[in-house]
């Protein structure tokens, strides 16, 4: 019995769990679809991540996915980190604003966070997915045990051999095309930027895993192509930030649906990881600056300061305006008519 099958959905189609954009209104919406929904809890606590899962179960009885970010801690560097401070400090001005005196780790990685594992034990998602790397066998045996399926974001076939010996059920096959922050365990290693097209077919070649194709799918011709590469699934993101459930802000939905949608550019400025975002105010000055952010998620901690203090002031372009490199393709509908479309779309195109 394939994963589709096991988890009883009617299309091959997983919403990408987005923190800071995909809602458990938009999880259960996709699930009710016949999808797989998905909430982002890596940048959350446990008690946060216990109310977002009640608040999809609240929504729907069908199976839906639970993201942790799996990197390893952030270790601080008080001296790079003033450094970061002071070079920004000047955008801050600018919106009439100081940046913060300090920075901190702003979020706990699954890696060392207890009370996170107890919660999800206890509530037992139906599946359960990593973005960064991997955690411990100990973790990952208490998932199994508890019922989760395990799904493991990879960069290269290396990470999905790796994944496949932790006993991960089935690899997320991220291209470089993908929006949002590169799932690679090592940010600083060599990153070969494989494609989604190249990456699926090598991992569905090699990997003796089920693979789920991430980045730049955002028809139903692009979920179409994913399967005919050998994949299970097709795992669509940016196709979502214009959904009337997704939680990105009015400046988010506007630069998507502008200009900036054609020119994605990755950056390590806003969080400290690469990640694919829209071009705006914030990479521009990342592409002058050229400077070495803090590690993540302590650069966060800043970006998300002066896009607050810009927001104050009417300025929408600091935001975390992740997208991939079919953001043109968006289109703004509820999340549940984006799935009818969607599957509408692959029959026309089979």
């Amino acid at each position: 019995m394939s994963i589709i099958e096991s988890l009883g959905l009617s299309h091959p189609i997983v919403q990408a769990p987005m923190a800071g954009v995909s809602t458990p209104a938009m999880a259960a919406a996709v699930s009710n679809a016949g999808a797989l929904g998905s909430i982002a809890v890596g940048a959350t606590d446990a008690t946060g991540a216990r109310a977002m899962m009640e608040a999809v179960r609240a929504r729907t009885d069908r199976p839906f996915n639970v993201n942790l970010f799996t990197h390893a801690p952030a270790r601080g560097d008080p001296a790079r980190e003033a450094a970061w401070l002071a070079t920004l400090t000047p955008l801050f001005q600018a919106y009439d604003a100081r940046p913060p005196a300090a920075l901190h780790e702003i979020y706990r990685s699954f890696v060392e966070d207890d009370a996170m594992l107890a919660v999800l034990v206890e509530l037992a998602p139906p599946v359960v997915s990593f973005h960064f790397g991997l955690p411990d066998p100990t973790r990952i045996a208490a998932l199994k045990q508890a019922g989760c399926l395990l799904l493991a974001t990879a960069t290269n076939p290396a990470e999905a051999r790796a994944a496949r010996e932790a006993g991960v059920d089935a690899i997320v096959a991220q291209g470089h095309e993908a929006g949002g922050h590169r799932g690679a365990f090592d940010p600083e290693a060599p990153d070969d930027q494989l494609g989604t097209f190249a990456l699926t077919r090598l991992l569905v070649a090699q990997c003796g895993l089920p693979v789920i194709a991430a980045g730049g799918i955002m028809d139903g011709q692009g979920v179409r192509a994913a399967l005919a590469l050998g994949a299970v699934a097709a795992q669509l993101g940016t196709a979502f930030i214009a959904c009337t459930e997704s939680s990105a802000d009015e400046a988010y939905r506007a630069a998507l649906a502008g200009p900036g949608a054609h020119h994605t550019v990755m950056t390590r400025a806003i969080s400290g990881r690469p990640a694919r975002c829209l071009a705006n105010r914030f990479t521009a000055w990342d592409a002058e600056a050229a400077l070495l952010p803090p590690a993540y998620p302590i650069a966060y901690d800043a970006g998300k300061a002066l896009n607050a203090a810009a927001k104050a002031k009417g300025e929408g372009g600091f935001g975390a305006q992740w997208a991939g490199q079919g953001a043109p393709l968006a289109r703004a509908m509820p999340a549940a008519d984006l799935i009818r479309l969607l599957a509408r779309e692959m029959r026309e195109s089979a």
